[in-house]
């Protein structure tokens, strides 16, 4: 099974994707997709989603894994990263391909049994669990390869 896993956001939207075999995990891919501060909202949205359909057709992920938007004091953007996570979302069903979603707490806890694990805790474990020669980067794409660890063990757990 792959899984691919998104961390959505306007600047930089990080994607991983994982393949499972049983108990074995292994990382096929992962980065960020960025986008520059100074182009049109709309544009940007748009290079999000034509660079995850790309993402798709070269991997064809069997399921996609996408981080809810968590509670954030600055409502400019929380609604800026809520535009993105529909573009993502639009992207993933226009794929056909079935999509879940987690918090950040459910992704923590699954990678690092934490809840409030910090980011680099989190890396170290992605780098752990994917047995990965050094720790993802950057944090936007380890973020997406944790969701994508966090589906695993959702779908392993019912």
């Amino acid at each position: 099974m792959i899984i691919f896993g998104i961390d959505p956001g306007v600047a930089d939207t990080g994607y991983g994707i994982i393949k499972t075999d049983g108990q074995k995990l292994s990382c096929l891919d992962y980065g960020s997709i960025k986008t520059k501060a100074k182009t049109e909202l709309g544009e940007r949205l748009e290079i999000i989603s034509k660079e995850l359909d790309k993402i798709i057709k070269k991997h064809k992920p069997d399921l996609i894994a996408v981080e809810q938007l968590f509670f954030c004091k600055n409502i400019k953007t929380a609604l800026v990263v809520g535009q993105a996570r529909g573009v993502v979302l639009l992207t993933a069903r226009q794929s056909k391909i079935p999509t879940v979603e987690f918090t950040p707490l459910q992704v923590k806890q699954a990678v690092s049994s934490y809840g409030q694990a910090s980011k680099t805790q989190v890396q170290k474990m992605v780098k752990i669990l994917l047995d990965l020669k050094e720790m993802p980067r950057p944090d936007d794409a380890a973020d997406a390869l944790a969701i994508a660890i966090c589906a695993v063990n959702s779908s392993r757990n019912p």
